[in-house]
């Protein structure tokens, strides 16, 4: 049976290039694109091939997330992920609207990898797998950069079940603002490697170019009530964590999109990214240390332990509880 692809982004953007061959590729495909609007977006957004929900369309989804999400937040594009979900989504793919897909991208997906692995390695700079230089991925505690990974070569090669897989960019890559502040751009990684983390190897993982499987599907929720730029990070921590009791494992592979990254301002960036830098060691501990149940259909509950968790340690307002609840309820 062909599988049904969802791709989703969130933005504020016109119609621009990015966007524009999205549409073309999935609709060559038949995948399904949506893109989730919010408040600046354009009054008129068309694109071939795109379904665009601007704010008054996500409310009459009657989606009880579309109705508490905040505006002006990147956790709107919760509001896409559900919406793929209700439509029988067997493949959902996230990125964002300056990632340029390559060739690869359109490949088809496939969840069992038979690829090198690392077990009970703690913290794993996966960027070091496919570069040479000093780079680490933003989320990354910055007190374990001059830690090196195992060698590559002496991972045992394993067959394994990864729903969860985490593309990297090229020129442009996901690192945090210290890089972008002190360190050369563009990067470019090695195209002829995939590794996977088992149980006990933390390393944060992105909304940009991710693809997720039905079983991880929950494991998609976007906080919003937290750093903008931690978001996506301390989502992966959890989804991790919880991966790990279910006897799965996140696959990172070679670059299938280039980045050309909208403008930031980096000290901004830097000042969001304040919370993670601080407290992003300590999160994966207490996670780790949280006793969870395997099954998916303990999902649900188990995200309500870490989140409740994030709340009582003031990373994540007490406002982000309801919303959860919300996510999981439209799930069903």
């Amino acid at each position: 049976m062909k599988d049904k692809v969802y791709v989703i982004v969130t933005s504020i953007a016109e119609p621009n290039e990015v966007l524009q061959q999205l549409a073309r590729g999935c609709s060559e495909r038949e995948h399904h694109f949506i893109v989730i609007g919010d408040q600046a977006s354009p009054a008129e957004f068309h694109i071939d091939g795109c379904d665009f929900y601007s704010l008054e369309k996500q409310k009459q989804t009657k989606l009880k997330f579309a109705q508490l999400c905040p505006t002006k937040h990147y956790a709107r594009k919760n509001i896409g992920y559900l919406l793929a979900i209700r439509n029988g989504a067997s493949i959902i793919v996230e990125t964002d609207d300056d990632n340029i897909p390559l060739k690869q991208f359109w490949d088809n997906r496939q969840r069992i990898q038979n690829v090198p692995a690392l077990r009970s390695s703690g913290w794993v700079n996966v960027y070091r797998y496919f570069s040479d230089q000093n780079i680490w991925p933003r989320g990354f505690p910055l007190e374990k950069i001059r830690q090196l990974p195992p060698p590559y070569e002496s991972l045992n090669l394993t067959n394994i079940d990864c729903p969860i897989q985490q593309g990297l960019a090229d020129d442009n890559p996901d690192v945090d603002a210290v890089y972008r502040l002190v360190l050369p751009l563009p990067q470019t990684f090695r195209k002829n490697r995939r590794v996977a983390l088992n149980k006990g190897c933390w390393c944060p993982f992105n909304s940009q170019n991710t693809t997720w499987w039905p079983d991880a599907f929950q494991l998609l929720y976007l906080p919003s009530y937290c750093s903008f730029r931690m978001t996506d990070i301390w989502r992966s921590f959890i989804a991790q964590k919880i991966a790990w009791i279910n006897g799965w494992a996140i696959l990172f592979h070679e670059p299938t999109m280039t980045q050309q990254r909208n403008v930031h301002n980096l000290l901004r960036d830097f000042n969001d990214e304040i919370p993670g830098y601080l407290h992003n060691t300590e999160i994966c501990e207490i996670l780790e240390s949280l006793s969870l149940q395997s099954g998916v259909e303990k999902i649900g509950d188990n995200l309500k332990v870490c989140y409740e968790k994030l709340v009582s340690m003031s990373l994540i307002g007490r406002e982000e509880l309801p919303l959860l609840d919300a996510w999981l309820e439209d799930i069903g």
